[in-house]
């Protein structure tokens, strides 16, 4: 069973990064999204439990199949499968406790972003509860509490009679559409950027539904061997293959010093994603007033 690290002190860890922090220019927002499933921890929360606990590993993959012959969607799939769940939250957690192996370098990697004011957000088709609670026992509530979790929620009976998502975006066959709440939290970060700068977006993942966030973004990591990475290759799409968090950190270190040599972090960066949509189409130009990016989030199409 792992034990919940307690991390060191944040003024610590910044001692530790003092020389990465000075890498890149900081006017140059940076902002990583990553998938939580196979991407910071190796197996799939969702697995473990409808596995062991719920409709069991033939039935889940029956299910999965559904969904990637296009049978049935992501969300019908996905509540028959939470609906086979009938155990307190507790006794769920415990089996996800005992099997899930975080990345071996994922914690220093998120200390690494507390040091470097770098926003760390996972973007997950699963259930927030689940998410937290395996990220504060894991990390420490403390060190966790600063990771965003952008995922739907969850009405679970305390009896654990019933187990139901409560969808992200209620109108789509997705559950949670990723791409769409990364451009949201595009669109934000860029209201806090000060005028001129466009924040440098990073997602991290290991599958192809990480795809259309992945499109998102300016940077993508993949983990390698998996399919999304498989997929990048099969479409010609610049990604950078990782092992472990340790190669994402040396990655990013490289792209902040290099646009900051580039750029000097002045509007887009120096690895821009052209296709990237929304607030981006008008916000390369300089002094862009705060009220015409908010309404350009909502008035270009995507």
């Amino acid at each position: 069973m792992p034990i919940a690290i307690t991390p060191p002190p944040v003024a610590e860890a910044k001692r530790a990064d003092d020389g990465a922090s000075e890498l890149g220019n900081k006017k140059r927002k940076v902002v990583c999204f990553s998938d939580f499933d196979g991407t910071i921890f190796m197996q799939d929360t969702g697995h473990i439990l409808f596995d062991n606990l719920g409709c069991g590993t033939e039935q889940r993959k029956l299910l999965d199949e559904q969904i990637t012959s296009g049978e049935r969607s992501f969300r019908e799939v996905s509540e028959e499968m939470w609906g086979s769940l009938h155990v307190p939250f507790e006794d769920g957690f415990k089996i996800m406790e005992k099997t899930l192996e975080m990345d071996a370098d994922f914690q220093a990697f998120h200390q690494y972003c507390i040091s470097n004011d770098i926003p760390f957000n996972v973007i997950s088709a699963g259930l927030k509860p689940i998410l937290r609670r395996v990220l504060d026992t894991f990390l420490g509530e403390e060190e966790a509490a600063h990771i965003n979790i952008v995922a739907n929620d969850a009405q679970i009976a305390e009896d654990g009679s019933a187990w139901r998502p409560i969808w992200r975006h209620g109108d789509s066959a997705l559950g949670h559409d990723k791409a769409l709440s990364v451009q949201e939290a595009r669109g934000e970060a860029a209201l806090r950027c000060e005028d001129g700068t466009v924040p440098l977006i990073v997602f991290i993942g290991d599958g192809v539904s990480d795809l259309p966030a992945a499109r998102e973004a300016d940077v993508l990591f993949t983990r390698r061997g998996l399919r999304l990475e498989a997929y990048c290759v099969e479409n010609a799409i610049a990604h950078t293959p990782f092992d472990t968090f340790a190669d994402i950190r040396r990655e990013i270190d490289r792209i902040r010093r290099e646009d900051a040599e580039r750029t000097a972090g002045r509007g887009l960066p120096a690895r821009f994603n052209p296709r990237a949509n929304l607030w981006r189409r008008v916000s390369s130009q300089n002094a862009v007033p705060r009220y015409v990016a908010e309404t350009s989030v909502v008035s270009v199409p995507a």
